[in-house]
């Protein structure tokens, strides 16, 4: 069966950059940084004092005060942010078309701070004071599920739970629905909101987080030589993506369009690449098949890029294998230097990311890139934005348990 081309027409961005999508994109391009001290819990014995919070979001000016309040963070960036999306590309959503438009969203963890919440409350007080929206306000799909809810589509409904990857499964798992016919239209993307004591203190128990605390705008340093670890984050970026027939006869504006998808397992340890990052390797490669794409054609690569040790030499690696001499010609950067690590959230941001650099052929940069690991020796776009010529791009995504998703994007040419 032949691929529907599909396209994207609308994005949505919360992210500690900024609510609204030209507010993160610009300040993105800027270089500037939205880490800072923890502020939602007293964090002043923890090691790590320091995350990525989301700063100006109010949800009422996006959903029902009632509704809300039922809501936990992370449905609350998802439904936000797709309402963002949808306006943005002009889409009505009513009757006539309820039912070919599917939802699909990426979330790692689900409601751990409601979780805290409540246990605390359980314990203190007893169970009779568990709300009755406690197991909707923290299960993994009601992102998928309100966003149906809220906006009326009908169609596919899925949220995907694999890790650091999920944002960006999601979005393949939509291309790809669209592509073969499932449906006309998809809102797709990821959200995360977990920067809590649990959280906080489970990835600093392995020792995963940067410990940068004096310096909170300097501590995410992908592919530099003193990385200490990633920076937790929340937020959420979702994108409408479109069967491109149906995007002309609605004279929808195209941003990109999504040509290949790649996922694969690396089947070796629950927390850490193996050191020839074979599992990206097989993916990229997937995702360059499948959108008919060779490694030359390639301008741009929006990296895991995480500032931790392992992650950044590793990733380099596996690009290397992929490109061969044309990895020294194409750019890298990663978005985590500034808006920090959004975990299952990440790959939706970073979506939304690839397909607004592909639109203003601007790259945003790599901040903090002060002293290149030897290790790390590609373009990674040091400090400042760059202005290019970007034909082809990927966006890689890599989660514990050896889970590995990448998209490619290239610009519509009719």
């Amino acid at each position: 069966m032949m691929k529907r081309r599909v396209v994207v027409t609308g994005t949505g961005l919360v992210t500690p950059l900024g609510t609204g999508t030209d507010k993160t994109w610009s300040a993105l391009c800027q270089g500037r940084s939205g880490i800072g001290p923890i502020t939602r819990f007293d964090a002043s014995d923890f090691a790590v004092r320091i995350a990525a919070e989301v700063k100006d979001f109010v949800a009422t000016d996006f959903i029902d005060a009632k509704l809300a309040r039922h809501l936990d963070l992370f449905v609350q960036y998802a439904v936000a942010t797709a309402g963002m999306a949808i306006r943005d590309a002009g889409l009505i959503i009513d009757a006539s078309n309820a039912t070919r438009v599917g939802v699909f969203t990426g979330n790692g963890i689900g409601g751990l701070p409601t979780i805290e919440k409540y246990h605390k409350i359980s314990l203190e007080r007893g169970p009779r004071k568990i709300t009755p929206f406690f197991i909707p306000m923290v299960i993994s799909n009601m992102s998928a599920g309100q966003v149906s809810i809220v906006y009326g589509a009908k169609g596919p409904n899925l949220s995907v739970t694999t890790a650091c990857a999920a944002g960006t499964h999601a979005v393949g798992e939509a291309f790809r629905s669209v592509s073969r016919g499932d449906c006309d239209v998809a809102i797709t993307g990821g959200s995360e909101s977990t920067i809590c004591p649990l959280a906080v203190g489970g990835f600093n128990a392995m020792k995963a987080l940067s410990r940068n605390n004096e310096n909170p705008e300097k501590a995410c340093r992908p592919f530099d030589r003193d990385r200490d670890g990633f920076i937790i984050s929340e937020g959420g970026g979702m994108l409408v993506l479109e069967e491109l027939e149906h995007a002309r006869t609605r004279g929808a504006d195209i941003l990109a369009e999504v040509v290949g998808f790649g996922l694969t397992g690396d089947g070796y340890h629950m927390a850490a690449p193996p050191e020839d990052g074979d599992g990206a390797v097989r993916c990229m490669r997937m995702a360059l098949e499948d959108g008919g794409l060779l490694p030359k054609d390639i301008d741009y690569i929006n990296a895991h890029g995480t500032s931790t040790p392992l992650n950044d030499v590793v990733e380099t690696r596996a690009i290397k294998t992929v490109f061969g001499a044309h990895a020294f010609k194409l750019a890298v950067s990663s978005s985590k230097s500034m808006t920090g690590h959004m975990l299952g959230g990440a790959g939706g941001i970073e979506s939304v990311f690839l397909a607004l650099t592909i639109r203003d052929q601007v790259i945003p940069p790599t901040v903090n890139l002060e002293n290149p690991d030897p290790e790390c020796d590609l373009d990674y776009v040091p400090g400042t934005a760059r202005k290019t010529k970007i034909g082809a791009a990927l966006s890689n995504s890599f989660g514990f348990g050896g889970t590995n998703a990448v998209l490619a994007m290239k610009r519509f040419a009719g």
